[in-house]
């Protein structure tokens, strides 16, 4: 089916109280088994793609590959620019046919942050595009940071309410105490579920958690194995995610867990057959090694059978 707007599909999440998940691609790969995933589970998705992708893989071309592998699927796929920059950044790629886009401004004073969202609100809105904005700062806890500190970077419940009213995004990424990147805690997961639920009872809105990926402990320990070396990585668990998302989480974001099974595998097929050259040969197991961590978060997350 063609792409779908993530604004249709948030609805449903909403109420029933499961998640959409959003799953980073850079290539071909990537999106053929994102896409296997969701018709396999029956399973909502969003294929996203950041800036760093988008200048690595090309606008045109991954554009393409998006939209034609779409169209074999029957579950609903929305393709999302993740941590937009400026306007002309969302812009871009909402002419390039993205159906939801990210403006994040969280680095940004407040007011500051209010005013890049509204001017992307304002040009996507009449277009029927979904807006993503985030308040708060993602950084975990593995700095060695005081609490009072690491609550400055919590997002706000009050701040939350003047800005969703000030810049009308459509959806919120609240900073809860996760972190990008596969070093997310030094020791037990320990996230601010006390804030999603008071931000959820004020604004009803769809709420995002970012750096969602559970750093999987046997991924780790296989790209060590072949020659890796990830030492100390460690992410969100399950339990913590299906909590986050029974207390008014919809939309989770995956990228670390699909970075660290493509290695690991190809990083496996390479040092177990030193003698083959064939790309095919490694990347295709590669790629279905990313279907599986894909298939298994959609179960977590509770997206699984609810397309259509």
């Amino acid at each position: 089916m063609p792409l779908s707007m993530l604004k249709e599909m948030y609805p449903d999440a909403v109420k029933k109280y499961y998640a959409i998940g959003q799953f980073n691609v850079n290539n071909l790969e990537f999106v053929q088994a994102a896409l296997e995933a969701a018709e396999e589970m029956k399973s909502p998705m969003i294929i996203a793609a950041s800036l760093s992708a988008i200048k690595y893989a090309g606008m045109n071309y991954l554009c393409s590959i998006v939209k034609t592998g779409a169209e074999a699927v029957s579950a609903p796929v929305a393709l999302h620019l993740d941590h937009g920059q400026t306007f002309d950044d969302a812009k871009r790629c909402i002419e390039a046919g993205f159906t939801s886009v990210m403006i994040d401004g969280s680095h940004f004073p407040f007011e500051e942050n209010i005013r890049v969202t509204r001017e992307v609100t304002d040009y996507a809105a009449p277009l029927g595009i979904q807006v993503e904005a985030e308040l708060g700062r993602l950084g975990g806890i593995e700095d060695d940071i005081s609490v009072d500190e690491r609550d400055a970077r919590m997002t706000d419940p009050d701040e939350a309410i003047e800005f969703v009213e000030k810049s009308k995004c459509d959806s919120l990424a609240v900073a809860i105490g996760t972190s990008h990147g596969a070093y997310k805690f030094k020791g037990d997961v320990v996230l601010a579920f006390d804030r999603i639920e008071k931000i959820k009872q004020r604004l009803n809105m769809p709420l995002v958690m970012h750096g969602s990926s559970g750093v999987l402990q046997d991924m780790v320990e296989k790209c060590n194995k072949f020659g890796g070396d990830i030492k100390g990585a460690k992410g969100v668990d399950d339990e913590s995610i299906k909590k986050a998302i029974s207390l008014g989480i919809n939309k989770v974001n995956i990228d670390t867990d699909l970075r660290l099974a493509w290695t690991a595998t190809v990083r496996e097929m390479l040092a177990d057959k030193p003698e083959n050259f064939d790309p095919r040969k490694y990347l295709g197991p590669a790629r279905e090694a990313v279907k599986q961590v894909i298939k298994h978060k959609m179960e977590v997350l509770g997206s699984a059978g609810k397309a259509g």
